[in-house]
This record gives C-alpha cells, sequence and structure tokens, in this order.
C-alpha cells in the first residue's frame, strides 16, 4: 500500500485546512456558545466542490477518491465536528447510499443536485426506542396504490431542520421484523412531515440535530430506495460509509488537540520550566501521537478498500472504534494539559472534550463495534459481498 498522498490529494487538504482557519476557526467559539448552525458555510463548502468529492463528475461531483473524503472529514473536524457531521450525513450516510442503490431517475433527482450542494440530504433511521436495536422501531410506511403512507418519529438526526432530502427507514412488514424494513427517499415539502431541534446538547452544539415526525405522509412509490425489505442491508450499507467518515473525523480531532496541547506547551511554564518538558505532560502528548498515527493508518486502509470496491464492514468497525476512542482520549489528555484553563472558554479544548464523545456514541456504539470485533475474531460473524457496492474508483 502506497501511504503517500497524490498531489491532488495535497492540495486538497491544504484547500480545506485554509478554509477551515480563515471561515471556521475564528467564528466557531461564537457560533458554539449561541447553538447556532451557520448555513453560509454549506454554501461555501458547496463552492469549493466538497459537498460531493468522491461522486462521479456524471452526477454532479468532483469524482475523487475515497480517501479524498475522509481527507475533507478530517480537516474540518479539526475547525469543529459540527461540519464534518454534516458532511457526514450528507455525503456519507446519504449521497453514497444513492451511488450504491438508487435508481438512475433517483441519482437524476436526488443525487445530482445533493453533489453540487444544492440540496442538502440528511439520514433517519434512530428512534426514541430504537437504537443499536435498530428492529425496535416503530415508525411503519403502509402500500396504498401509488404511495406509501409513513407514520412515525426519528430522533438525533443530524441536519434535521436544513436538510431537503432525507432517507428514512421504516416497516413494511412488521411479521418479517429486519427483513421487513424498507427504505424512502422523503422529501421536506411533503406533507405530514416536520422537524424539531433538540436543544442543551452536551457538545456539537454548533451543528443542528433534532427529530422528524411523520404524520401521514404520502410517499411516491417510486421513492422507494431498493426493493421492499431491502432497508436493512440498505442501513448497513450506509453506516459502513458513514462510519469511515466518522473515524476520520476523530483523527482531525486529534491533530486539533496536539495543535492547542503543543502551542500552550510552549508557552506554559511550571516550576522554572516549560510544561512540556515535564514527563507526564510529555506522555500524554505522545499518547495523542500515537493515537492520532494509529488512527490514521486505520482510516485510510478502509479507504483503499472502498477504491478497490471490496466490502469493508469489519475494518470500518475498527477504525470508527478505535479513532473515536483515541480522539476522546486526547480530548481528555488536552484539557489536563491546559490545567484550569482548559475547564474555560478560553481555549479550545473544552469544546473539543465534548465534541468528542458524540463519535463514541453514534453510528455504533463503543459497546456494539466491540461485539462486531469479537464476533468477526471468533469466526461468528462474517461478511459476504454485497449485490450493491460502491463503484470502485476511478469511476468510468
Amino acid at each position: 500500500m502506497n501511504f503517500e498522498f497524490t498531489t491532488e490529494q495535497e492540495l486538497l487538504r491544504k484547500t480545506v485546512r485554509q478554509f477551515v482557519d480563515a471561515e471556521i476557526m475564528p467564528y466557531i467559539g461564537e457560533w458554539d456558545a449561541a447553538g447556532a448552525f451557520d448555513k453560509r458555510i454549506w454554501q461555501r463548502l458547496a463552492d469549493l466542490g466538497l459537498m460531493g468529492v468522491c461522486v462521479p463528475e456524471k452526477y454532479g461531483g468532483a469524482g475523487m477518491d475515497y480517501n479524498s473524503l475522509a481527507i475533507v472529514c478530517e480537516e474540518l473536524e479539526r475547525g469543529d465536528t459540527a461540519f464534518r457531521t454534516a458532511v457526514s450525513v450528507h455525503t456519507g450516510l446519504n449521497s453514497m447510499t444513492l451511488m450504491q442503490w438508487a435508481t438512475e431517475e433517483q441519482k437524476q433527482k436526488y443525487l445530482v443536485p445533493q453533489a453540487k450542494g444544492e440540496k442538502i440530504g440528511a439520514f433517519g433511521l434512530t428512534e426514541p426506542g430504537a437504537g443499536s436495536d435498530v428492529a425496535a422501531m416503530q415508525s411503519t410506511a403502509v402500500r396504498d396504490g401509488d404511495y406509501y403512507i409513513l407514520n412515525g418519529q426519528k430522533t438525533w438526526i443530524s441536519l434535521c431542520d436544513a436538510a431537503d432530502h432525507f432517507l428514512v427507514f421504516a416497516y413494511t412488514d412488521k411479521s418479517k421484523k429486519h427483513h421487513g424494513i424498507s427504505a424512502f427517499i422523503v422529501e421536506r415539502t411533503f406533507e405530514g412531515f416536520s422537524s424539531k431541534a433538540i436543544k442543551g446538547k452536551y457538545g456539537i452544539r454548533a451543528g443542528n440535530t433534532g427529530e422528524l415526525f411523520f404524520e401521514d405522509v404520502c410517499i411516491p412509490v417510486k421513492n422507494l430506495l431498493g426493493k421492499e425489505g431491502e432497508g436493512f442491508k440498505i442501513a448497513m450499507s450506509a453506516l459502513d460509509n458513514g462510519r469511515f467518515t466518522v473515524a476520520a473525523g476523530a483523527v482531525g480531532l486529534i491533530d486539533a488537540c496536539l495543535e492547542a496541547s503543543i502551542k500552550y506547551c510552549k508557552e506554559r511554564q511550571t516550576f522554572g520550566k516549560p510544561i512540556g518538558e515535564h514527563q507526564l505532560v510529555g506522555q500524554m502528548l505522545a499518547r495523542m501521537e500515537a493515537g492520532y498515527q494509529m488512527s490514521r493508518l486505520l482510516v485510510y486502509r478502509v479507504g483503499e478498500l472502498k477504491n478497490k470496491g471490496v466490502r469493508n464492514t469489519r475494518e470500518t468497525s475498527l477504525a470508527k472504534w478505535q479513532a473515536c476512542d483515541f480522539a476522546n482520549k486526547a480530548a481528555d489528555d488536552a484539557l489536563q494539559i491546559h490545567g484550569a484553563y482548559g475547564y474555560s472558554d478560553d481555549y479550545p479544548v473544552a469544546r473539543y472534550l465534548r465534541n468528542s464523545k458524540a463519535p463514541v456514541i453514534y453510528e455504533g456504539t463503543r459497546e456494539i463495534h466491540t461485539i462486531m470485533q469479537a464476533d468477526y475474531v471468533l469466526g461468528r460473524r462474517k461478511d459476504k459481498p454485497l449485490n450493491n457496492m460502491l463503484p470502485a474508483w476511478p469511476f468510468e
């Protein structure tokens, strides 16, 4: 495996980093404190062609490889988790799922404007009583002629008030359990749809997160994604893409923790010398660096598997679990290095710690990924190639 980035990838990294430094870093403290999602950033990301970075050019995207998406997520989360989350949901969970499962008509109607950044896509799987246990969902979609009548509720949905299109999962036949779940493309303008933001979040305060409500929403049959009963399979394939972007973002958060901690270690003195020269502080920096390097290797390995069109559920699970755990620990160490100042808003590390917790929970808790990895090791779980895989890169 070649661990060097291409010239195009290095240029992409530089472009996103400059964007983050100029247009996110100076304002993120204010946005975080206000709990405000600034949609102007979304338009700027679209202007840079970042909303469809790994979508083929024929569908309005930049046609870059999947590791280029990882680079975008890594650099955005260095600025703030909220903006990486927006890309994870829009591109990883929604657009990449459309690339795998949508008909040509659906791609032209929904994927193309999303890849161009003209429309925003989101993902609706989690419910108040159904998180890790997907089969516990209560949402239903009943066929009625040329429509499905959707009723139910989703929660902890990123971009709930900002998105134009949602991938929503509901039972079409509850007697079949997992095999009775189907996936639908739902437009915000459909009658009976509404959303509500969740306030008072511990972290990712600059992001828009909330609930979706469906009251007798009429969904055209042509908006069924895949076939009836394929919803669980579609959701799990979507999570392979979303988890990849979450893991990549965690690498960026570790980088941000390192950057802030190194700067502080050179400025702050105790006992007559810079605190970075104290052994236990150095140990925390070394632990951050180890987590950063190991996480990057896991993430970009997954990207290469995606580039080759190889199923990567096992590898993605491991990358998501480890990178998010490393990021959570790095943020905790970064705050400790800053001491009492780290506990204030004068430095960014308190925000890093708050933001680092959610990725340990969403898109598969660390406990779910631990169980998955144990099942792989013991031979209780084996993945077969999917009939619908992401297109291998370079795209035709």
